[in-house]
């Protein structure tokens, strides 16, 4: 069964990534050849989920000349895009990695300020979108000048279509938005104790206040990735525990975009929830095993799947 999935990006990014043999300041530093890929939380996810054979289309606005090359790239990534023109130049961030010790470097820089019209114009985006979407991903940060609430209301537009809706940003624009209806969220530990304003250093924390979350909201899954400790996957009926494997990191530029992208392609498919988790881990885990801003390659999932440990709580 083929499910319509569009994806939705307030800020996106070009994103570029290189390395030097030393970073030092002052000096000119000759890069190596620069690599281009297109950016922000909701491409990242499309591009993971084309990658494992499910297509998705990718809402976001684009301007300028960098807008120009933001759509090439989409397109190069054979993903349906829908443009909305905007006045500003969309944002580049770059990523530098120093050869001589392996550290990694990020760069990211502010998106372009949004009128209220150009607001308008990406959520009529996706009221209008053809045919009505399954699922609607919203993923990533709002540039200045986006009404906080603009995720609660792409929800709302989203679930009177009949969509499942998935979030993932932080701040502000999360707590405006778990009012709504929600399919499932994916915070970090960091902006997941923002949002409940309660102890969340312990495991048992974490499940307890989890499980408040859901009971309190109209949110059916919580995702909440750990780093390099995991994920923790929450419903109203159960919780699982997930470990991820050690490794050592080669960039950490779109591990949770990966874990994303894996972890929905399974509950679309309709998997079991620790088969989603422990595909999720091993994306997220993968996307560290490549060099600057690319993302989970689908052998380096199937290779760390028996790493990952899955334990019901």
């Amino acid at each position: 069964m083929r499910f319509e999935i569009v994806t939705l990006t307030v800020n996106p990014a070009v994103d570029i990534s290189t390395s030097v043999e030393r970073i030092a300041p002052y000096h000119k530093l000759r890069c190596a050849e620069a690599r281009h890929d297109p950016g922000g939380g909701g491409i990242n996810v499309a591009r993971v989920l084309g990658r494992f054979g499910m297509a998705a289309s990718a809402i976001y606005p684009a301007g300028g000349a960098t807008g120009q090359l933001l759509q090439q790239l989409v397109k190069d990534e054979d993903i349906k895009g829908l443009a909305v023109p905007i006045a500003g130049d969309t944002r580049e961030d770059f990523t530098v990695t120093e050869r001589a010790s392996g550290e990694q470097f990020r760069f990211v820089l502010p998106g372009p300020a949004l009128s209220q019209p150009e607001c308008r114009a990406l959520l009529d985006a996706l009221g209008a979108f053809e045919p009505k979407p399954d699922f609607v991903i919203a993923s990533g940060s709002l540039p200045a000048c986006v009404p906080v609430d603009f995720f609660g209301r792409a929800a709302a537009i989203g679930s009177s279509r009949g969509a499942k809706i998935i979030l993932d940003t932080s701040g502000p624009a999360l707590a405006a938005a778990v009012v709504g209806p929600l399919y499932l969220v994916k915070p970090n530990l960091g902006e997941f104790r923002a949002l409940v304003q309660a102890p969340v250093e312990t495991e048992v924390q974490r499940l307890k206040a989890a499980r408040e979350l859901i009971r309190a909201s109209r949110i059916e899954i919580i995702a909440l990735t750990l780093g390099e400790e995991g994920a923790l996957l929450v419903t109203r009926d159960g919780a699982w525990r997930g470990r991820a494997p050690k490794l050592k990191p080669v960039s950490t530029v779109g591990a949770g975009d990966s874990f994303l992208g894996a972890l929905v392609w399974r509950l679309i498919q309709g998997r079991a929830f620790d088969d989603a988790l422990r595909f999720g881990i091993a994306a997220g885990s993968a996307a560290l095993l490549s060099e600057g801003t690319e993302l989970a390659r689908p052998g380096d999932v199937e290779r760390l799947l028996p790493r990952v440990e899955i334990a019901e709580v």
